[in-house]
């Protein structure tokens, strides 16, 4: 006996539902060979489905087409930060400015490293300490940094916090509706069982092949076993009888498995 197998991609499943809604529409309910209450819930259910999947695509394909600039911006922030603590350092190196000027920024005085700003995290923490360090110094009576200046730098961080800010809205969009859709696969694929289940219980009493095809208009889909084609590849190669019993001893049914597919 083939077996029936469930849809498992979100465009499979709205094929195997929108196939049993049309026969829905068009067959009056006592010839339909499902429930009118489950083409109710179909009605209902089907363009939600269908809505919550092109909003997901679409927030997938807005996120893919923004990582790019968002990358770009993350990447000059990280650079004018970097470049502006450099300067500082230089600044210091040549006795332009005192050693204490470090400790303005959150940095220890003795240090000359650049600290990390390989995480969003330390890009955030760092900008904010490198910006609110270097207007305080400045307020005091410090001589500005140039080259980048403080306020260059800011415009780059701040550029950067509203890529981030986009960013994480529409990463959060995207999963919102990844899991709304994994709600609405469970609740599909559940209709979808209940849809063939009648279907096939409406046609048990017919011949299988009857059955099968009658099941088929509704969009259940069957699939044969290796061993199943082999024998009906067989068979038809006896019933033509075009070959010898030696000819058929060395066919391989393979050969038909393709064309007895469903």
């Amino acid at each position: 006996m083939p077996y029936r197998r469930l849809p498992n991609t979100d465009s499979a499943r709205i094929r195997a539902l929108k196939k049993a809604l049309e026969l829905g529409r068009e067959m009056p309910p006592h010839k339909l060979a499902f429930s009118s209450k489950i083409l109710v819930q179909l009605q209902k259910f089907l363009p939600l489905f269908e809505q919550n999947i092109h909003l997901q695509r679409q927030a997938q394909a807005s996120q893919l087409k923004k990582s790019k600039s968002y990358n770009d911006v993350l990447r000059k922030a990280r650079t004018y930060l970097t470049h502006f603590i450099r300067v500082m350092n230089m600044a210091i190196y040549r006795g332009e400015l005192p050693a204490e000027t470090r400790a303005f920024y959150g940095l220890a005085t003795n240090d000359s490293t650049v600290p990390s700003l390989n995480t969003e995290n330390e890009l955030l923490s760092w900008g904010r300490r490198i910006i609110d360090g270097e207007e305080f110094r400045i307020k005091k009576g410090g001589s500005p940094i140039t080259n980048p200046t403080i306020a260059v730098v800011k415009v780059r961080f701040e550029q950067y916090i509203d890529a981030l800010n986009y960013n994480t809205t529409l990463s959060k969009r995207t999963l919102e509706y990844a899991k709304k859709n994994t709600e609405f696969r469970i609740e599909s694929d559940q209709m979808i069982l209940s849809i063939w289940n009648e279907v096939e219980a409406h046609y048990a009493n017919l011949e299988e092949s009857e059955r099968r095809s009658k099941c088929e208009e509704y969009g259940l889909i069957y699939f044969f076993r290796k061993n199943e084609l082999n024998k009906i590849a067989s068979a038809n190669i006896q019933a033509s009888g075009d070959l010898s019993t030696e000819d058929l001893s060395a066919t391989s049914p393979d050969l038909f498995l393709d064309s007895l597919q469903i």
